[in-house]
């Protein structure tokens, strides 16, 4: 089947941040990319209150119209908007949903964790360009992580856990600079719940892992001072254990406003790189594994082709 799309534009509406991206598609390749992201936070407290709250979506629905503008500018005929763990969880997810139709008719699916997993796993893939061996994807956003094993053939193995930057640092931090007494329960915590996970990993003897989302982009970029974001940069670099574990120390001694200064770490981040990075820090300690690639090509890209697999 032939695809008649110019562009094509997805929205994946995080815990965290709302992401867009902008596609051209030639022979099945995505041969233009064009990404932009608003932090909005909607998932502040949802953790605790299980509700969006009324300023949560109000300044995501103000980014979505700005995403949605940007993108109608584009030629964009036709956005496709999903939702992942933080309205996922919430109760007034409807609202929400309702809200962004009205004002802006904008039809938003909320997806489940499993198929996140998915959409992550087919981006990396095809963003790899090559045949790939078994891997573990794993995906750590604002309220929850994914971890999907697979290769060119398909998916393994894959799971969705609410461990995420966000809900972490809603659940444990309160005092800047964190504590010794927060630190332990953020690490209990983390420990407690991938460990059932890891154990079930550990008996494919991972040997590879890729990492995608906005921690693992952020410390790429951290570790190589990019005062301008360059995905080109950040896309295929590799992270180690050790420098992942010397960021987290860093983190941990500065305040919110002077990690706000580090080169690479955007501002709006600042406040919640320590829980990510540590979520990252006791996965690749709990799967001994001792360095981990970025992708920049995530659930967007997988969107877009598990629609042209679709389409055909």
């Amino acid at each position: 089947m032939k695809i008649t799309r110019e562009k094509w534009c997805v929205i994946d509406i995080g815990t965290n941040s709302i992401r867009m991206l902008i596609a051209k598609i030639k022979n099945g390749e995505i041969i233009y990319n064009k990404k932009n992201i608003e932090m909005t936070r909607i998932g502040e407290g949802v953790d605790r209150t299980k509700m969006l709250s009324q300023a949560a979506i109000a300044r995501s629905i103000a980014a979505l119209k700005k995403l949605k503008d940007e993108a109608v500018k584009e030629g964009v005929k036709s956005i496709n908007a999903i939702a992942t763990s933080a309205v996922r969880d919430a109760l007034n997810k409807d609202e929400f949903i309702r809200i962004a139709k009205d004002k802006l008719d904008l039809d938003i699916r909320v997806i489940s964790g499993e198929e996140e997993a998915e959409l992550g796993f087919m981006g990396v893939i095809n963003g790899i360009k090559k045949d790939v061996k078994d891997l573990l994807v794993i995906d750590i956003g604002g309220g929850s992580t994914e971890f999907i094993f697979g290769n060119n053939k398909g998916i393994k193995y894959l799971r969705s856990l609410n461990v995420g930057a966000v809900r972490m640092t809603d659940k444990h931090i309160t005092n800047d600079p964190i504590t010794d007494y927060e630190i332990h329960n953020l690490k209990t915590d983390i420990k407690n719940i991938i460990s059932e996970i890891t154990n079930k990993i550990n008996e494919f003897r991972i040997v590879e892992a890729a990492g995608i989302g906005g921690t693992v982009t952020t410390l790429a970029a951290i570790s190589q001072g990019l005062e301008i974001y360059d995905r080109d940069k950040v896309h295929n670099y590799e992270l180690k254990i050790e420098e992942i574990r010397d960021m987290i120390y860093m983190f941990k001694n500065l305040k919110n406003s002077e990690r706000k200064k580090i080169k690479g770490l955007q501002p709006k981040r600042a406040d919640i790189i320590l829980a990510g990075s540590i979520i990252l820090f006791e996965i690749l300690t709990a799967l001994n594994l001792k360095r981990i690639r970025i992708s920049e090509f995530d659930n967007l890209e997988g969107f877009i082709y598990k629609d042209i697999r679709e389409r055909k």
